[in-house]
């Protein structure tokens, strides 16, 4: 009861922290009900206005007038004559320059402070003939003045120094530091050039019309220029801003949130309490199941703010490869339409999203069997690209009946996409480091015989290494025929004995000449004999190799008896009663499909290499014998096989043997010549 309360309280946990994080990160600043882009069709019906609307000018528009106006505004400079003054008496209070110099001179200066001194930004721009003229505001009155004959402090000095150069006053005028005396005159007004700015600006922000109450906005079907657009915008802030001040209307937006983000988790919680209970009551599972519509909706979120139609770069066609990878197609589909209906609040288009997310999702989903080669990756982001842009393709033709309207910058989105989902192998060994999964591409991997604990069952073990080829071929076409996981049977019987590696001559198909349990007593035989279960699950540990292949080692004898040795022992004590805990596996017996396929293909294998007779009845009779056995004693009771499955994996196993041990046709010898004597 405890177990049971504590798996229904980690469900409940993980439901409540999925639609926690989801409601959260939901989008808020989408309160209009409407969804709309510039240049595209409006596709909702009549829009009438509900009040008085003015009507601005649209964006486009204003950005051109103010660009217009930037270029054409001349900039506000004020005169300030306190540089001059200090300059001008600064000369003529210099009593070691003679009377006749200090004339000259402040005249001079007088002169370049009437042309005007600025400021270095100024004076590059005047260089640069990007400044012709300013505006000198004097008494509030703006009065133009052209900036030729303006200088800089540099240039002004330059010219003084030029003039007074060949004066023997020059020592003089040098102790005057004219190069930090003169300072600009003609200052720039910021403050008033600002509200120059501000008054040219008006009149383009001011409103250009108004909608009267009940007049039309718009109508479905009509192209959403940027004025509609910028009457549409002005709609729903002034609907905004009336919904804001309602608490009721906030509160009820958040209870819908709540609702639907419920009723999705729901469903997915539903599918898999009905359709896959055992995945249901695996508490792993179900987070790594749930942890993919969150990530993938907090992903969408973050594009859409990111850029207009962003949330299109989501390669949410990810989702059901990676589950297809962990689980199998029917509940890939089911997470890809839940992940797909989260998202879609992300979108501008929600039907549209949906649509082509789903269309895309699928295309992905059919066109992998299993994942087993990058390539065929490669090729499902293909053939996503393909469906992204013919399912849009279709929506436009519907929606406007040209492909006119088609957007590149949309198309470029699909493609991203596409790449994106090229890298779902980097999501796929993610989600097998933290959830403990195994996928069908590290099956695949640990397959291939030339990895190092496969090479040293070769070697150390080479009549073990055939036995497990042999039941690897064997219980795989058999998994297929029932539905059962290919790979993983056919990575597991090649692991299933590498226990053996230890003890190798203590196996019959290792032997060769003496038989080393002549020397011990049934029960140390029995307890080698066992051992090499311990000794696999160790190895396996050892080379870090997946939970559902150490389980399959652990169970592929179950809790069975060393029979032969059991037997014996019991022959060598008559009318005693033997215990049987020392002849006996240490188990579990088989929980899965995979392992109790792996059982029976491991003990008709091992047996059909006694067999003398082989013809079709003796092969048959084998096969019936040892499972049948094998059900009678229980050791598949806790395994979900039905008896349909056993009777197929039954006539799969006799037809295989069959083919193994057909009769061959005997070659003849070539005649011999005939060699005749001489006489």
């Amino acid at each position: 009861m405890k177990k049971v309360k504590k798996y229904i309280l980690w469900q409940a946990a993980t439901f409540i922290a999925a639609c926690a994080i989801v409601l959260w990160f939901m989008p808020r600043d989408s309160s209009s009900k409407f969804h709309y882009e510039e240049n595209r069709p409006w596709s909702y019906g009549i829009l009438t206005a509900p009040f008085d609307i003015t009507v601005y000018r649209d964006s486009a528009t204003i950005a051109a007038m103010t660009d217009s106006i930037e270029r054409e505004m001349v900039p506000i400079f004020s005169r300030d004559p306190a540089p001059e003054t200090r300059a001008v008496a600064a000369v003529r209070n210099a009593g070691h320059i003679s009377p006749a110099v200090r004339g000259r001179l402040a005249s001079t200066i007088q002169r370049l402070y009437a042309d005007g001194i600025v400021d270095p930004p100024t004076a590059l721009l005047i260089t640069q003939e990007k400044l012709p003229e300013i505006k000198i505001n004097a008494n509030n009155v703006n009065t133009p003045v052209p900036t030729e004959g303006m200088r800089s402090q540099r240039d002004a000095y330059a010219l003084v120094d030029s003039l007074f150069r060949d004066t023997p006053d020059r020592p003089g005028i040098q102790t005057l530091e004219l190069g930090r005396l003169l300072e600009p005159n003609v200052k720039p007004d910021t403050k008033a050039t600002e509200r120059y700015r501000e008054s040219l600006m008006q009149p383009v922000l001011a409103g250009i019309g108004v909608i009267q109450q009940g007049e039309r906005i718009i109508d479905q079907g009509e192209i959403v220029t940027p004025q509609l657009y910028q009457i549409l915008k002005t709609y729903e802030a002034t609907l905004d801003k009336t919904a804001s001040a309602s608490h009721s209307k906030t509160l009820n937006t958040f209870f819908g949130h709540l609702l639907y983000v419920i009723l999705i988790f729901g469903l997915i919680y539903s599918f898999l309490y009905f359709y896959y209970p055992s995945t249901f009551s695996d508490t792993k599972r179900v987070v790594a199941l749930m942890s993919l519509p969150v990530c993938f909706f907090l992903f969408a979120v973050l594009m859409s703010k990111a850029f207009t139609a962003g949330v299109y770069i989501v390669p949410l066609a990810i989702v059901p490869v990676v589950v297809m990878v962990f689980f199998d197609t029917r509940t890939a589909f089911f997470i890809l339409v839940g992940t797909t209906l989260l998202c879609a609040v992300a979108a501008s288009f929600p039907l549209e999203f949906i649509f082509l997310e789903l269309t895309a999702g699928a295309a992905v989903l059919f066109s992998l069997k299993e994942l087993s080669r990058r390539s065929e990756l490669l090729r499902s982001a293909l053939v996503a690209f393909a469906a992204y842009v013919l399912s849009y393709l279709a929506v436009e033709l519907m929606s406007t009946g040209t492909v006119g309207s088609l957007s590149w910058r949309l198309i470029g989105y699909f493609a991203v996409n596409a790449v994106l989902i090229s890298f779902a192998y980097i999501l796929i060994f993610i989600y097998e480091k933290i959830f403990g999964m195994v996928s069908v591409v590290t099956l695949v991997e640990l397959s291939d015989i030339n990895n190092p604990l496969m090479r040293a069952l070769s070697t150390e073990c080479p009549g073990t290494f055939q036995h497990s080829m042999a039941v690897s071929n064997l219980a795989s076409e058999a998994a297929h025929a029932i539905g059962a996981n290919v790979q993983l049977v056919r990575a597991g019987a090649l692991y299933h004995d590498i226990g053996k590696i230890d003890n190798p001559a203590f196996f019959t198909e290792n032997q060769h000449g003496m038989n080393p349990h002549d020397l011990l007593t049934p029960v140390q035989s029995a307890r080698i004999i066992t051992g090499h279960i311990r000794d696999g699950l160790r190895r396996a540990e050892k080379a870090k190799l997946p939970k559902s292949i150490s389980d399959l080692i652990a169970q592929h004898h179950g809790c069975g008896k060393a029979k032969y040795f059991y037997i014996t022992e019991q022959k060598n004590h008559p009318g005693e009663e033997i215990d049987p805990a020392p002849f006996t596996y240490p188990g579990p017996n088989p929980q899965s499909k995979e392992a109790s396929l792996l059982m029976m293909a491991d003990a008709v294998e091992a047996a059909s290499r006694s067999l003398t007779d082989h013809s079709d009845e003796a092969v048959s009779a084998l096969v019936d014998r040892m499972i049948d056995t094998q059900v009678g004693e229980g050791l598949h009771s806790e395994s979900p096989l039905s008896f349909r499955d056993i009777a197929t994996i039954k006539a799969i196993f006799k037809k295989r043997l069959r083919s193994m041990f057909h009769a061959r046709v005997s070659y003849p010898e070539p005649p011999r010549k005939e060699v005749k004597s001489e006489k």
